[in-house]
């Protein structure tokens, strides 16, 4: 597993930029569906008893997202982090690394930001008389109330759990097994509440669309007033939650479980002459 973790990562970070930057677009993509589905969810959710029940429920609809990112081999920030192995290994430059990670994360924000566009025109926010963006306008208010550490290190819990589904989706022989291995570690960060950078590429933005457009009869509808989502800014998202939450997924992802395992089979347990194979090195 930790070989082709590594093998992973190299393959990434020397390929095309063209095709990361395709792959990425599908994977912001993916992972903002997953989003629609987790906010469909939640609707009528504050009316429920037991609160754990529907975050357990919207974290393992949610993990669709990430299931189609592996099944399809698309390419998504949170888990290129891991290219971190293929670098302390020397397969790859530094250049290497940080060119594929700005175009994987640029890519994604744009594929995040399309199905925004296409929820935003559907008109999917209407949904339960305003309910569906009533889900919208709270969940993106609540991310933005974080201090800068604590969006940091909900990023870096984050991006642990997501790093451990792709990791230990490569124990998968099969698609159920891919599946299976995904799914519980990605229900486990959405039901705690981790931050996880592009999935909020997707929802801060469509709430932030959803407040700066919405007319009169939304708000009756869905008992809000908008005043109470001033704080609810393009600055406030970007700086407070998106920078924070960006840079906790690298440290997760890519230190936590990248260089800890690569530390584990390449130091702790080094392979030994007859298995190791020649690679090439930057």
């Amino acid at each position: 597993m930790a070989q082709a973790a590594e093998d992973a990562a190299y393959a990434k970070a020397t390929g095309k930029p063209l095709k990361s930057f395709l792959l990425g677009l599908t994977a912001g993509g993916y992972i903002a569906l997953g989003f629609v589905f987790y906010i469909t969810s939640q609707v009528g959710a504050s009316s429920v008893a037991w609160s754990g029940g529907p975050r357990i429920l919207g974290g393992i609809v949610f993990a669709t997202g990430l299931v189609l990112v592996v099944l399809t081999g698309a390419e998504l920030f949170t888990s290129s982090t891991l290219t971190l192995t293929a670098r302390a290994s020397g397969r790859i430059t530094w250049g290497q690394l940080l060119g594929n990670w700005g175009t994987v994360y640029v890519a994604n924000f744009l594929g995040a930001l399309t199905i925004v566009a296409l929820v935003y025109v559907a008109g999917t926010w209407h949904n339960a008389h305003g309910g569906w963006g009533a889900v919208v306008l709270n969940t993106s208010q609540a991310k933005l109330q974080h201090t800068f550490l604590q969006a940091f290190t909900l990023g870096v819990l984050c991006n642990l759990m997501v790093c451990l589904a792709v990791w230990a989706g490569y124990s998968g022989r099969t698609t159920t097994d891919k599946i299976l291995a995904v799914t519980m570690p990605i229900a486990l960060f959405v039901a705690a509440g981790f931050e996880h950078s592009v999935a909020n590429m997707f929802m801060v933005p469509l709430g932030l669309l959803i407040k700066e457009t919405a007319g009169a009869d939304f708000w009756r509808d869905a008992g809000l007033n908008q005043a109470n989502y001033a704080d609810l800014t393009w600055p406030d998202f970007l700086l407070h939650n998106l920078a924070p939450v960006t840079l906790g997924n690298i440290v997760g992802g890519g230190i936590m479980i990248g260089i800890f395992y690569w530390t584990i089979f390449h130091y702790v347990e080094k392979p030994s002459p007859e298995s190791e194979q020649q690679v090439p090195r930057a």
